[in-house]
């Protein structure tokens, strides 16, 4: 019988040809998915998700120990930013997960206005990540309340599914009735500081029932994007009247920008 002849260009080109097949298996039954989503991915895609995971700019320490806003060199211990030097916010701690720009607003807004959910588990592990200490000992996550006219155009409220999936990987009680937003105020968007402050005054209260609720309690506010402050600090101050030990706010993203310093 005469022997079957291979020719080597072939043989040198095996251990590729098996690596892409085995590949292309892989692909068909595990499926390459987002690393910030998990939705299967074509190959572009995953390309295009590797790099949006490494552009995004995660917040950690050192920072400003009152709202959060992230120092470039470590200050000291319980240092301030200049803004909470000239107007301390109403909650008592806030920190962040990632900064808000060009780069990570795409999921933010896909996810608030767009009603992309599927990057939840993500979102809410980077919370936990950058608030480890103000979810520490917490008694209760309270998410920042929409206005009904706005819930019922939006289908949501982004801050109650933030909570709420933090909730079931912490073991922290939720609670999404405490609070209501009385005043459908116009956009932050444009407003100056004092300006968002003014804007959102007064505009959040306590539901009577649940006053009895917080006495006492170490609460943290959960939100999606930290721009002032000023709506965290209004949500702040009936949860402080009605009788919380402690307030505390964590939210998903932050502006980092030079600050306003308001006279």
């Amino acid at each position: 019988m005469s022997q079957l002849k291979v020719p080597y260009s072939l043989l040198r080109s095996l251990p590729s040809l098996m690596a892409n097949s085995l590949s292309r298996i892989q692909d068909t039954v595990l499926p390459p998915h987002s690393l910030i989503t998990g939705r299967v991915l074509s190959k572009d895609d995953l390309q295009m998700d590797t790099e949006l995971w490494q552009s995004l700019k995660f917040i950690d320490d050192p920072c400003c120990t009152a709202c959060g806003f992230p120092f470039e060199f470590e200050q000291g211990v319980d240092a301030l930013c200049m803004r909470c030097h000239a107007h301390m916010p109403i909650f008592d701690h806030a920190r962040s997960a990632i900064t808000y720009d060009d780069i990570s607003r795409k999921l933010v807004l896909d996810f608030k206005y767009g009603g992309r959910t599927d990057g939840l588990e993500f979102f809410a592990a980077q919370m936990m990540r950058a608030g480890s200490a103000v979810l520490d000992e917490a008694d209760t996550l309270i998410p920042v309340p929409l206005h009904p006219s706005r819930l019922r155009q939006r289908r949501f409220n982004q801050a109650a599914l933030l909570a709420r999936t933090i909730s079931r990987l912490s073991a922290i009680p939720y609670q999404t009735e405490a609070l209501v937003r009385r005043k459908n105020t116009p956009s932050q968007g444009g407003l100056t500081f004092l300006g968002r402050r003014r804007n959102v005054s007064g505009a959040f209260n306590m539901r009577p029932n649940f006053k009895d609720a917080v006495k006492g309690q170490h609460v943290v506010l959960i939100d999606d994007v930290y721009t002032t402050g000023s709506t965290l600090s209004a949500c702040a101050n009936p949860l402080k009247r009605a009788g919380a030990r402690r307030v505390d706010a964590l939210t998903l993203m932050r502006v980092v920008r030079p600050q306003e310093i308001p006279k």
